[in-house]
This record gives structure tokens, C-alpha cells and sequence, in this order.
């Protein structure tokens, strides 16, 4: 699998506009986008820093995976997304090698990417995404 960059940290907040206005006017970072996945349950804003992101993530549904991590953690540091140029591949060569995955098959991200999830207990407690580009 190659790794090509870290695509973004994923961040886990109650309320996206006191977040966005403390990293673009107090740390002056540039606001990138935002969007809806719904096959996530995520309102996501993006927040550029140099090659990477900042991705605010704000529970659309009470299910969500991120609306349960605040409920048991509360807001803060969610996930680390690292990009991948084969996200099938990259995800075939960790089962095959018998490591716990959240997506066997990587699902549709923001920005029509590929994602998926490696367990965190196969991480040593880091909740770990993989991400394919669309473009």
C-alpha cells in the first residue's frame, strides 16, 4: 500500500460555526467547503492547513458514529485520514494481513472520495481512515 500524504484530522464538534470562526479568525486558516455525506450522517467543514486539512465533523442523525463519540468523549480529536492511491488495494492488503477494519469495502466520503475505516484496536486506540481522492 503506498500512503501519500496525510489527507486530514478529523475533529468531532457540537456546534460547526464557534469552531470554524476560532481556526479561520483566531488561527487564520481559510475555510475550504462544506457539506453534507449522508451516508455518513456528517456535516463536514474543511479548514486548509498546508497540504492538509482540518475536518470539522458536526452529527447530522442522533446514530451517527461521530453523534456517539460525543456523547462518550465529547468534542476533540476524532480521527487521522491518511490519502491512498489503491484504497481497494490498500484495503485488501490489511485483511489479507489480518488486521480488525471497520469497512471491508471502502464507502463514498466528502468530495465523492473512497474511504474506509481501520478499527482502532488494530491502531493501538487511533480511530484510522483511509481516503481515496476523486480527483
Amino acid at each position: 500500500m503506498k500512503i501519500k500524504r496525510i489527507a486530514h484530522l478529523g475533529i468531532a464538534v457540537k456546534d460547526l460555526d464557534p469552531a470554524k470562526l476560532f481556526y479561520g479568525k483566531n488561527l487564520g486558516l481559510e475555510l475550504k467547503g462544506e457539506e453534507v455525506v449522508e451516508t455518513q450522517k456528517v456535516k463536514v467543514s474543511f479548514i486548509k492547513v498546508g497540504e492538509s486539512f482540518l475536518e470539522l465533523l458536526l452529527p447530522t442523525a442522533p446514530d451517527s458514529a461521530v453523534a456517539k463519540f460525543l456523547e462518550n468523549k465529547g468534542e476533540g480529536f476524532h480521527h487521522l485520514a491518511l490519502e491512498v492511491e489503491d484504497i481497494e488495494a490498500a484495503v485488501a492488503e490489511l485483511k489479507a494481513a489480518g488486521v480488525r477494519l471497520i469497512d471491508e469495502k471502502p464507502r463514498e466520503g466528502a468530495h465523492g472520495s473512497k474511504v474506509a475505516f481501520i478499527h482502532p484496536k488494530a491502531t493501538f486506540g487511533l480511530l484510522v481512515e483511509l481516503v481515496q481522492s476523486s480527483h
